[in-house]
């Protein structure tokens, strides 16, 4: 991964993020936030990888098909 690509991922990571927090504690639909990704070309696989690995790094939890903010 180049340097590029890292801060790439960290801006996507950090979108994730607020996303998440600002849907309260209902919150975020994975469904949704996989929409607005592929949009801009995000594969599911892709999806998938980075939100297991915000969920390994206990940023986010995820319930279901909701994800929250870890606490």
């Amino acid at each position: 991964m180049t340097m590029e690509q890292a801060k790439a991922l960290r801006q996507v990571a950090d979108a994730i993020i607020a996303t998440v927090r600002e849907s309260g504690p209902l919150g975020a639909p994975a469904g949704h936030m996989y929409a607005a990704l592929m949009a801009h070309g995000c594969s599911l696989e892709q999806f998938e990888g980075i939100m297991s690995g915000l969920v390994s790094a206990k940023m986010l939890r995820k319930s279901g098909e909701l994800y929250f903010i870890a606490n």
